[in-house]
């Protein structure tokens, strides 16, 4: 029997168990976005305008090293949640939305709970 419309667009989290190699997957990307610098890291890039910001932009925010800020670009780039340009001395990082997609899309069914909260969680129908 096939899915119904509205359900195929849903991630297969909500629509059939996921498979090993797509749990595989999807572990890297939620390890490398589970740590609060690289989570706010991910935003500060998203949300920069032009969509990307310079490591210059970044580092500041935080009260960490230069080196540990790299450390966490570089597991957000490894994961392919990033890209980045060297121009000059430096680095320009922006979002690679294909990747930061399927994070979205492994709860995208849960969408259509509509949350009492309307924070920066609230799900929108």
């Amino acid at each position: 029997m096939a899915a119904p419309a509205s359900a195929a667009c849903c991630a297969p989290i909500a629509r059939e168990p996921i498979s090993e190699s797509d749990a595989a997957e999807a572990a890297v990307l939620l390890k490398a976005v589970a740590d609060p610098v690289r989570l706010r890291l991910l935003s500060m890039i998203g949300s920069h305008a032009g969509g990307e910001a310079c490591v210059c932009d970044l580092t500041p925010v935080f009260d960490l090293t230069a080196p540990t800020i790299s450390h966490h670009l570089k597991i957000l780039r490894t994961a392919g949640l990033i890209d980045g340009e060297r121009r000059g001395t430096w680095v320009y990082y922006r979002i690679i939305p294909e990747t930061v997609n399927k994070l979205g899309a492994l709860f995208a069914p849960l969408g259509e709970v509509t949350p009492a909260s309307d924070g920066p969680f609230a799900l929108s129908s």
